[in-house]
C-alpha cells in the first residue's frame, strides 16, 4: 500500500506541473494584447502600422506625445468621459449589487411560483444577445429620459441583473437558514436581518459581481453610443472612437494611449479583489 502511494505522488505532482505550465502559456496569451497595447503607445503613428511588434526606439518612439494628443483631440476635454465613465460604471454596480442581492435573497427564501418564475426570467435574459433590443431600447431610452449618465445605469440594471441574481440566488442558498430564525428570534424584521446578517455574509460574491460588472460597463461601447447625445457625454470607449483626423484617418498611437490608460484602473481593482473573485463564482454556483 505504501508502495502504491509512493507512486501517485510523482505521478500527481507531474500532472500538477504540466496544469501549471499549460495555464501560464494561456495566461501568456492573454496578457500579450495588453503588452502589446503599451507597446504601441509610445511609438508614432506611422511605426504602429509598420512595426507592430517592435520595441519603440529612435524615430518611432514618441514618449508621451500620444498621451498628450488623445486627451487633447478634438476640443472634447478627456476629464469629462473619464468622469462620465466612472459615474456611470460606480452607479450602475452599486443598483446592481444593491437591488439584485435583495431580489436574490427574497427569491431564496420564499418558496412559490412568482419567484421561480421571476428567478428563470433572469437566467434566461442572459442568454439574449443585445442586438435584439439595441433598436427598441434607443428609442424607450429617449422617452424614458434615460439618456444621461445619471439615468442610463437603470438600463444597465435591466441587463446586469440576470447574472447577479443567478450568482447570488447560488451563496444565500448556502447560507444556513438558522442563522436569520436566529435574528428574528432576537427581534430583527426582513430589513435589519438583510442589512445586518445577510449583506455582510455576501462580500464574496458581492465583490465577483463587482468585478464582473466594473469591467462590463467600463468597457462598453455599444449601450453609451446608442443612448447618450455624443455632443454632450462621451464614455472613455465612445472617446477614442472619435480620435480621427481628415477623411477618416485614425491616429493609432493616440487610440493605444488612451486604451492603455482606460484600462489600467481596471487592471488595479481586478488584482486587488482577486482572492475573492473564485470563492465567490463557485459559492454562486451551489445549487439549491
Amino acid at each position: 500500500m505504501k508502495a502504491k502511494s509512493k507512486a501517485k505522488m510523482p505521478k500527481k505532482k507531474s500532472n500538477l506541473l504540466w496544469l501549471t505550465i499549460v495555464f501560464s502559456i494561456i495566461s501568456v496569451i492573454y496578457v500579450l494584447p495588453v503588452f502589446f497595447v503599451a507597446l504601441n503607445s509610445f511609438k508614432v503613428n506611422t511605426f504602429v502600422k509598420t512595426q507592430t511588434f517592435a520595441w519603440p526606439k529612435g524615430e518611432s518612439f514618441a514618449g508621451f506625445d500620444n498621451f498628450v494628443t488623445g486627451v487633447t483631440f478634438g476640443g472634447y476635454p478627456f476629464w469629462k468621459s473619464v468622469l462620465f465613465s466612472l459615474v456611470i460604471t460606480l452607479l450602475s454596480t452599486f443598483l446592481i449589487i444593491f437591488f439584485t442581492s435583495m431580489a436574490a435573497w427574497y427569491i431564496s427564501r420564499v418558496n412559490s411560483i412568482f419567484c421561480k418564475i421571476v428567478y428563470f426570467a433572469c437566467v434566461f435574459s442572459m442568454v439574449i444577445p443585445f442586438q435584439m433590443v439595441q433598436f427598441t431600447l434607443s428609442r424607450t431610452a429617449d422617452t424614458l429620459k434615460l439618456n444621461t449618465p445619471w439615468t442610463i445605469p437603470v438600463i444597465y440594471l435591466g441587463f446586469g441583473a440576470g447574472l447577479a441574481v443567478f450568482m447570488f440566488t447560488g451563496f444565500v442558498k448556502s447560507i444556513p437558514l438558522e442563522i436569520e430564525e436566529a435574528a428574528a428570534i432576537d427581534g430583527c424584521g426582513p430589513f435589519k436581518t438583510y442589512f445586518s446578517v445577510v449583506l455582510p455574509m455576501l462580500k464574496p460574491t458581492i465583490v465577483s459581481v463587482a468585478i464582473l460588472e466594473i469591467m462590463w460597463v467600463w468597457n462598453d461601447y455599444l449601450l453609451p453610443y446608442l443612448v447618450l447625445d455624443k455632443t454632450q457625454y462621451r464614455t472613455i470607449p465612445i472617446h477614442i472612437q472619435y480620435l480621427k483626423g481628415s477623411y477618416g484617418t485614425v491616429d493609432l498611437g493616440a487610440t493605444m494611449a488612451l486604451i492603455f490608460m482606460s484600462i489600467i484602473p481596471v487592471i488595479v481593482f481586478y488584482l486587488t479583489c482577486q482572492k475573492h473573485i473564485i470563492k465567490g463564482v463557485a459559492a454562486g454556483a451551489v445549487k439549491g
